[in-house]
């Protein structure tokens, strides 16, 4: 079988020649979704492209790539902060890539970084998934990768994350010890560890307190469908705190609470892993389990360029840095 070339993957998707080889460098010009036709095609049919005519492999590009879930969002614009602190004082220059938490997409661009355009890739996966084939053609090609934050125990490679098990224990105690007798966790990233990991923080914590059932809520990342599950736990099953496992479920719970006139804390105390600069500033002050975002961008770059520049030996490749979150007490559960 003979092998395919952009001039027939072109042909195929009935777009300009010019057009696909843009999209497979993954340039600005081209739209996510023609990336995505593009990337899925030369998968299916196994397109490889030329090295010689993309450029000398082997050779350092003085770039990395670093792979998110979403800009919007304070934690992740502090562990930019930390990378760029590290890699702009060696040198290298940083390409953004941002899933929106789309596997498909984190999978495109992954692809897309495999073919040698990069000299190493910082990861926070979209979800975890059985299926990380994408992330080990990283090292098939030599490309180092790094994960932090968002992480799966199921991949060899350097891990740093926060102390996420520890946090949720404190989180849930710290409710117990201000009077709550009905905890209520919500929950939205139940497909990566994450979201496991903390989960089962609250529900060990649970045991020994006099709250005898869990109660554990799923939400989703659409904001008004978010909105209308937590109204209606908090009608029907009613619970005096919440732990939430993001910040912007707890900012959704303000504005629940204001529409059913719940006065916070009196009638409930909230608590939520949070980097939110304006934690401090909302009515009443919102609790928070504050990660070291900006060391944690600062560890998992000056990991990678160990491991770039050589300084890691490949037995490292399981090292896993875990950094200590901080509860900041407020208002939001005050006794």
């Amino acid at each position: 079988m003979s092998k395919v070339n952009i001039k027939q993957l072109a042909k195929e998707l009935n777009l300009s020649i010019s057009t696909v080889s843009r999209a497979l460098r993954d340039s600005y010009e081209i739209s996510a979704d023609t990336k995505k036709k593009v990337f899925a095609l030369a998968k299916q049919l196994n397109y490889q492209p030329n090295p010689n005519a993309s450029g000398l492999r082997g050779q350092k590009t003085k770039t990395i790539a670093v792979v998110i879930p979403e800009m919007v969002n304070d934690f992740f614009s502090l562990v930019i902060g930390g990378i760029e602190k590290v890699t702009q004082e060696q040198g290298y220059y940083l390409l953004f890539y941002f899933t929106h938490g789309d596997y498909e997409l984190e999978v495109s661009f992954i692809n897309t970084l495999a073919n040698g355009r990069v000299d190493g890739v910082l990861l926070s996966m979209s979800r975890e998934n059985n299926d990380n084939s994408h992330l080990l053609e990283l090292t098939k090609n030599g490309i180092p990768l790094v994960l932090f934050d968002r992480v799966s125990d199921n991949l060899d490679s350097v891990k740093v994350t926060s102390d996420n098990y520890e946090s949720a224990v404190t989180a849930t105690r710290h409710l117990i010890d201000a009077g709550c007798k009905k905890i209520a966790y919500l929950q939205v990233h139940k497909n990566i560890s994450i979201g496991k990991i903390r989960m089962n923080g609250y529900l060990d914590a649970l045991q020994g307190s006099t709250q005898q059932h869990p109660l554990i809520v799923e939400c989703s990342n659409e904001n008004e469908e978010t909105f209308e599950t937590i109204e209606k736990m908090l009608v029907e099953e009613r619970p005096d705190g919440i732990f939430a496992s993001v910040e912007k479920l707890a900012v959704i719970c303000y504005r629940v609470c204001e529409k059913i006139n719940l006065r916070i804390p009196r009638d409930i105390k909230i608590i939520s892993f949070s980097n939110l600069q304006t934690a401090s500033l909302l009515n009443p002050s919102l609790t928070t389990i504050t990660q070291p975002a900006f060391d944690m961008g600062e560890a998992a770059a000056k990991e990678l360029l160990n491991i770039i520049n050589k300084k890691s030996k490949s037995a490292s490749k399981d090292k896993h840095v875990i950094l200590k979150s901080l509860l900041m007490k407020r208002k939001s559960t005050s006794i």
